[in-house]
């Protein structure tokens, strides 16, 4: 009885998943409608291949129609035109070593073996990709169906072109979308995120109650948000190559936007290391109640510091362009700042020991935070 009901849960919880996914592709753009978009045309795609293979050709090769139409249609343009091309290399290749060996030492055992590895080798060429293994696929076809007979093998390629017609013409007629400007707001709301737990450290620092599981819960966020770099990271890679061979005219600004979003998460993603280990330190200083011992002076100075990489932060990360020399004199005050807090810790002799040493690894993940954003700024407001 309990695995009936175990079973009948995980049936609804799956049902109410994909009818979730199905609200979130009708009420707006982004990935899950694209998948579904793609989906569609995959089965119009393949549908259309197979009724036209069907009429004009022998049934013996009309299944490689609708087969190639999902081979031509892939999440961008650029991959389903790259996957095509190989996949009629691949074809060539086959169909050709088929007919060769069937030609000269004609169809047995030992030369479907002989086929077999060359075809495997052939198909190894890394200018073949992931289609590679239909250099075998389709010899195998070749040899053993048809014989090696030139026939088969021209009616074979007409299935395949048809197919690849098919599968390409979808993604005329029904382009996949462009999406800079989510990619972009990704890129923000990331840098919003990290601006956030920012400010939540100047506060600690700052202030004189301090609540140790916050700390440890920015400790998960920066695990988490540096996942969420690389998730974005191959969105934008995504958007970047879906810019390619695509029918559509770009909208403006494209070929710089991306590119820059590319960089401010390589941005993100250096920066967060700094954090992270900023962070850490703060968590062993809560634990071994080191943070007490800290002067309010260098506390509050601390915290004046985090909250203008805060602001940088935010400005780096934003959609609309940023004032490069307003954003360079930013990190500039902040750096300021920062030394101003070296020089009075150096002269500082009211902290002891264990604390210099708390300040020391703090300030020194905080100048190379701030070295990280400069170079960073650098990066980004030079890029033609």
């Amino acid at each position: 009885m309990a695995t009936r009901v175990d079973v009948s849960g995980s049936i609804r919880m799956a049902v109410a998943g994909r009818a979730d996914y199905l609200r979130r592709a009708v009420r707006g753009r982004g990935s899950e409608r694209d998948e579904l978009l793609l989906g569609a045309k995959s089965v119009l795609a393949a549908m259309a291949a197979w009724v036209l293979a069907r009429y004009l050709l022998p049934p013996t090769v009309s299944t490689f129609a609708p087969f190639t139409a999902l081979v031509a249609l892939q999440a961008t343009v650029y991959r389903s035109v790259r996957d095509c091309i190989q996949y009629l290399l691949a074809i060539v290749a086959g169909t050709a070593l088929a007919a060769a060996l069937a030609a000269v030492v004609g169809i047995h055992g030992w030369s479907f073996g002989l086929l077999t590895l060359i075809a495997l080798c052939v198909g190894r060429i890394r200018r073949l990709g992931r289609q590679g293994i239909q250099v075998t696929i389709i010899g195998f076809f070749a040899f053993s169906s048809g014989q090696g007979r030139i026939d088969y093998i021209g009616h074979l390629a007409a299935s395949v072109f048809i197919g690849a017609l098919c599968g390409l013409a979808a993604h005329l007629v029904l382009a996949p979308a462009r999406h800079v400007h989510h990619r972009q707001q990704a890129v923000a709301d990331l840098y919003a995120a990290m601006s956030e737990r920012v400010d939540g450290l100047a506060e600690t620092f700052e202030g004189s109650d301090t609540d140790p599981e916050r700390v440890r819960e920015w400790r998960r966020d920066w695990r988490r948000l540096s996942a969420d770099c690389e998730h974005v990271r191959r969105t934008i890679d995504t958007e970047v190559e879906n810019s390619r061979l695509h029918p559509r005219p770009h909208p403006a600004g494209t070929d710089l936007a991306l590119p820059r979003a590319r960089d401010a998460i390589t941005v993100a993603e250096r920066s967060m290391d700094h954090l992270r280990s900023m962070t850490r330190t703060l968590d062993y200083a809560l634990d071994s109640e080191e943070l007490t011992n800290l002067p309010g002076s260098f506390r509050t100075a601390f915290g004046s510091v985090l909250r203008e990489i805060a602001t940088t932060m935010r400005e780096i990360g934003q959609i609309s362009p940023t004032d490069p020399d307003g954003l360079a004199d930013r990190i500039d005050d902040a750096a300021a700042e920062l030394d101003r807090v070296q020089v009075h810790e150096r002269a500082a002799a009211e902290a002891p020991p264990a604390a210099h040493t708390l300040q020391g690894t703090l300030l020194t993940d905080a100048g190379r935070l701030l070295a990280e954003l400069r170079t960073g700024h650098h990066t980004l407001a030079h890029r033609p």
